[in-house]
């Protein structure tokens, strides 16, 4: 059984049902603690899924963490600058009404969020270091274009399935 301590209780609480049947675990929860019960694997996804929500992803996105096989991963900027007024920082990896997280979602093929100096992202394995090098270049100073064109010359070339994941074995 695994405990999360949750800030965002409301948001799972709603969704409870739903993360239930998807994720194929328990949830309860006392006060702020939410108790997940199931098998390892499920346990595991479940907290990376409400973990997800704890840091402000919509639910259908959180979703994707065992629905597709997708990683969510943190980016610290404090990790990554020595300035002072992150402010700024975060206004520059927002960007103009959000055209930089959107252009960034665009070539990226994963999703961001911001919640006070941390950077949540949530993709497929393969996309994710593209997702987290142009996230930390950003934080570093450099221009927006100079970022998109590395993405646009560093596109991932897409993976083909031969069947060897589960549920795909037809014979």
């Amino acid at each position: 059984m695994k405990t999360i301590v949750s800030e965002k209780l409301p948001r799972i609480i709603k969704n409870k049902r739903k993360l239930e049947t998807e994720l194929g675990v328990k949830i309860t929860n006392r006060g702020r603690e939410v108790f997940i019960e199931g098998n390892p694997e499920n346990e595991y996804s479940a907290e990376k899924v409400i973990d997800a929500l704890n840091f402000g992803f919509p639910f259908s996105t959180a979703l994707l963490i065992k629905t597709q096989d997708f990683i969510f991963e943190i980016i610290n900027i404090k990790d990554h600058t020595k300035r002072k007024d992150l402010k700024r920082i975060r206004a520059r990896i927002i960007g103009t009404s959000g055209k930089t997280l959107q252009t960034l979602h665009n070539l990226t093929n994963c999703y961001f969020e911001l919640k006070e100096n941390h950077v949540g992202i949530i993709g497929a394995p393969e996309y994710l270091e593209n997702a987290q090098q142009a996230i930390v270049t950003i934080i570093k100073g450099a221009k927006q274009s100079n970022v998109y064109s590395f993405l646009e010359k560093h596109q991932v070339k897409e993976v083909i399935d031969f069947g060897l994941k589960n549920g795909n074995n037809k014979l």
